[in-house]
């Protein structure tokens, strides 16, 4: 660990979640931040359901990602309070758990696997029969057929929590579109901004390694809603509930892989229909929920589902840092987030739960047709395939 390093230049391409954390951590560490983005918690930032779940998000085989989905959880609490106490707005955080829910008895197998794995990881999840579970959550329809309830999970609002950021930032939020250079990065209209570091937060394009993964998701508003968040597998098809003020619901999401530069992200008659028909047979209260909002956006993907947290080579002397690929779990994951890019620009020791999550964990994959293609170093905002070492 060294010295921490005195007030840096800093330039953080990106201003959803993920992008104003990082910004208003280096704000409380003395640097000179400002954020770029021409349309600020306007991506997957506004269409996130806000769940703080890393158990019910968890999949077997991404036992690092577990962790690193605990140690943020755990820095939620105070996180939410500071961003309260300093910006004056209510962020939402609600404790209560997860309820998952299966509908059959193949959708039971396989939750009961899945609370087999977090019990190797101390995770509690208490299982529940039938009428255990309707006890809970009466909303819940008669015929699932048991489910579990993960007590330490929570949720919050995003679109608050982003709310709180961009007023703490204040005038530190530029919206315009930036693109990093050697030295910092160029404004659309051609204004150069020096920096001595670079942080890429831009989402689902503009990073090595990361992809769109459209999702779609459905706001109603219903007089019979759910008081916990529920996950449910239903006769094999997943949704999630989660609930809001007045009653508002959140219902999603479907995941659709979609190449980079595929248009605008649009909700599709398709996808809507298999979301809502899944939420109805969990809920059937919902037959006569208001339909407030339907919104689709892009996920940040990555090839292990991991983010990408750390240094990242760049052609000159500014330094690059990458804060992307946190694909459902840019909410989650913001506070440790922004914790492990700070340490990076001073010099400090990084949380060891993101230490498995460094940008250069991906070997190249060479195409079949080109032996000597180099690591993506695509880093517009705009258009990823004009990357000189395209495909990224």
């Amino acid at each position: 660990m060294s010295a921490p390093l005195p007030g840096l230049r800093v330039a953080v391409v990106g201003g959803g979640i993920v992008g104003l954390a990082c910004a208003d951590e280096l704000v409380r560490a003395g640097h000179d931040v400002h954020v770029f983005d021409p349309a600020p918690a306007a991506g997957a930032t506004h269409a996130a359901a806000g769940m703080l779940a890393p158990a019910g998000e968890a999949w077997f085989g991404e036992e690092a990602l577990l962790r690193l989905g605990l140690d943020s959880l755990a820095r939620w609490p105070a996180y939410a309070a500071s961003l309260e106490r300093r910006s004056g707005r209510d962020v939402d955080l609600r404790t209560g758990g997860t309820l998952l829910v299966a509908a059959d008895r193949d959708d039971l197998a396989e939750l009961r696997r899945a609370c087999a794995a977090l019990e190797t990881y101390a995770v509690r999840a208490d299982e529940l029969d039938r009428r255990s579970l309707r006890a809970l959550e009466p909303t819940v329809s008669a015929r699932v057929a048991g489910g579990a309830l993960l007590p330490d999970d929570c949720h919050v609002a995003p679109r608050r929590v982003a709310g709180a950021l961009l007023d703490l930032l204040g005038e530190r939020v530029v919206r315009a579109r930036a693109t990093p250079t050697p030295d910092g990065v160029v404004l659309d209209d051609g204004r150069r901004v020096v920096a001595d570091v670079v942080v890429l937060a831009t989402g689902a394009v503009g990073v090595p390694h990361v992809r769109p993964v459209r999702g779609e998701v459905v706001r109603v508003r219903t007089r019979d809603a759910p008081t916990r968040v529920l996950r449910a597998r239903v006769h094999g098809d997943r949704v999630y509930v989660v609930p809001r003020a007045h009653g508002e619901l959140v219902v999603g999401a479907t995941e659709e892989e979609h190449p980079a530069g595929d248009g605008p992200p649009l909700p599709t008659v398709g996808g809507l229909a298999r979301l809502l028909e899944t939420a109805r047979l969990l809920l059937p209260g919902l037959d006569t929920a208001e339909v407030l909002e339907v919104v689709a956006r892009d996920r940040p993907g990555s090839p292990d589902n991991g983010p990408l947290l750390g240094p990242l080579a760049g052609p000159g002397p500014a330094r690059v840092l990458v804060a992307g690929g946190h694909y459902r779990g840019g909410v989650l994951l913001a506070p440790v987030t922004a914790v492990t890019i700070r340490a990076h620009v001073d010099g400090l020791d990084v949380p060891p739960a993101a230490r498995p999550f460094t940008p250069d964990r991906f070997a190249t994959r060479p195409g079949p047709d080109d032996k000597d293609h180099q690591p993506c170093t695509c880093t517009s905002t705009d258009d990823p395939t004009s990357c000189p070492t395209a495909p990224c």
